[in-house]
């Protein structure tokens, strides 16, 4: 927002600081920001080239196009003095990712002008030190009782000495107070029973992970001499690499006189809470178009990404996918507008701009799956769909009793949405499942409501075995919290990018604990009820 000289007198000391943190966050800064320190993460995955790169969501994938996978480590959980262990984001997937390719590297960054945040400070160490803890107990109680040992006998030879070897400590780094080290070590214990109680697979991971999990640390002031880098094979434990892609330095102002002929201020952390500055852009259309982006300049940047935006918001369109448009707020005092004005926009059939990577997750052997709505036509082998995104989807089903559209907002907008549409998914799923019938539950990004969605459906009309009994077993089950964790962590082994949001869990859990009088049958059968 720009103001001209003779209205600074009028404005308060708070709206020029506010005038001045908008002009210097802009779109434009944010996004050569992010371009220069994915520089830094490109060359330090090269040097590991054979470790897979991980993006802690949601603003670590900002900082490379070449990932391998996701994860979601929350910074919340290794917040000072309210550190935790979360069995709702297990992350089992990176250990057994880890664990085959013998360590990763995961990338995040931070705004706080530290050099980690505190997911990398604190949430991985503990995650890696409870699951070295879990693995070495299971280790030395398959030696004990190899009778009835989950492990084949000839992964269980020397099994106890490998856990008399096996570093279960707990490894922080240096700028964590040795009283705060102290306090999460007496929770340790504590977080490793719940592990253990949450029906987590330790068994597989305890085959596969040959060596210890522990986390290592780089940032932009990490000193690396080239030509002594260990290979990740020669090290006594399993690496992992946490790299916080952005300096800690903040408001640095840069110019490339060779490759730029625009001025520019540096963000650090410029991928953290993207909806208050992508203007609909995403990871992936950034990285197609990232040259045409930061060659653009401060001027015409924001009407780049409006048109790039919109481009692909008709391109998914003219697809049949749902493609809403996107509002964004004006950096003027008009009212928002969306984001582009563009009216004509020529589709290229054979383009290559996409958007998310196709995944719908089949749970098991529950004929339950969950994925993105924007992908429901590209499944196969799917009887019927349970859409709960705010949109209806188009799709090709055998008749019409095999489609719902139940439209579920996040706990953000609305506490009730998924609670007051729970009991007609569940019924509907009913229905259909005791049909044998593939069921998919969808949602806008099949990470969050249809995952809740699925929740209940499991805890309603499945056993503890997951097998389908029709609620037989939730009619003389009293649910507790336990339950449901235990249920997301057998949801999160099969749909790894599942992260269900506190909210829409508790509206899970206060539907299962509601009542029983929810698996009326989906047809008329002539009843008043």
């Amino acid at each position: 927002m720009e103001v001209e000289e003779g209205e600074w007198s009028k404005l308060s000391i708070y709206k020029a600081a506010r005038s001045i943190k908008k002009r210097d966050n802009s779109l434009y800064n944010a996004l050569r920001s992010i371009y220069q320190d994915s520089v830094f993460v490109s060359e330090i995955s090269q040097l590991w080239p054979q470790v897979p790169l991980l993006a802690n969501l949601r603003c670590g994938l900002w900082y490379s196009s070449n990932f391998h996978s996701t994860c979601y480590f929350k910074s919340t959980d290794g917040h000072t003095n309210n550190c935790s262990f979360s069995t709702s984001r297990l992350n089992l997937h990176v250990a057994h990712l880890a664990a085959q390719k013998g360590g990763c590297m995961i990338v995040d960054s931070t705004r706080r002008g530290k050099r980690f945040p505190d997911s990398m400070s604190k949430t991985i160490p503990i995650w890696t030190c409870v699951l070295n803890r879990a693995i070495s107990q299971f280790r030395t109680d398959s030696n004990i009782h190899e009778n009835d040992a989950a492990l084949p006998q000839e992964d269980c030879n020397g099994c106890g000495e490998v856990a008399r070897d096996w570093d279960c400590s707990l490894h922080l780094p240096l700028w964590v107070p040795q009283t705060e080290k102290a306090s999460i070590e007496e929770h340790l214990e504590e977080w490793t029973e719940q592990l253990k109680a949450s029906g987590a697979d330790i068994a597989s991971l305890a085959v596969t992970l040959k060596k210890p999990l522990r986390p290592l640390w780089i940032s932009q002031k990490t000193v690396i001499w080239l030509n002594e880098v260990p290979h990740h094979d020669s090290w006594d434990f399993t690496p992992v690499i946490l790299v916080s892609a952005s300096s800690s330095s903040n408001g640095v102002s840069q110019h490339n006189r060779t490759t730029s002929e625009f001025s520019w201020n540096y963000i650090p952390g410029a991928g953290d809470d993207e909806e208050s500055w992508s203007r609909g852009l995403t990871p992936p259309l950034f990285w197609n178009h990232v040259y045409d982006l930061i060659n653009s300049g401060p001027e015409i940047c924001n009407q780049k990404v409006a048109d790039i935006v919109e481009k692909s918001r008709v391109r998914r369109a003219y697809r049949g996918e749902n493609a809403p448009q996107i509002r964004v707020k004006s950096l003027s005092r008009q009212e928002p507008s969306l984001a582009s004005d563009v009216s004509n926009i020529e589709i290229e059939a054979n383009a290559n701009e996409s958007s998310e990577d196709f995944e719908v997750s089949w749970l098991g052997s529950t004929n339950l799956a969950v994925g993105a709505s924007q992908f429901v036509k590209d499944v196969a082998d799917v009887d019927c769909i349970l859409n709960c995104d705010s949109e209806s989807i188009s799709v090709s089903l055998p008749s019409a009793d095999t489609y719902l559209h139940l439209p579920m907002v996040s706990s953000k907008f609305d506490r009730f949405s998924l609670l007051n549409n729970l009991s007609k998914a569940v019924s509907f799923a009913k229905f259909n499942l005791c049909q044998g019938k593939r069921l998919l539950v969808c949602c806008s990004n099949g990470e969050d409501i249809s995952v809740c969605v699925c929740l209940a459906i499991l805890m309603s009309l499945f056993d503890e075995k997951g097998t389908f009994d029709g609620g037989d077993s939730f009619d003389t089950t009293h649910v507790t919290k336990w339950d449901l964790r235990r249920w997301l962590v057998f949801v999160c082994k099969f749909a790894t990018n599942a992260r269900p949001s506190r909210g829409n869990l508790r509206q899970v859990f206060n539907f299962l604990i509601g009542g029983k009088c929810i698996l009326q049958p989906q047809e008329d059968d002539g009843s008043d009820e």
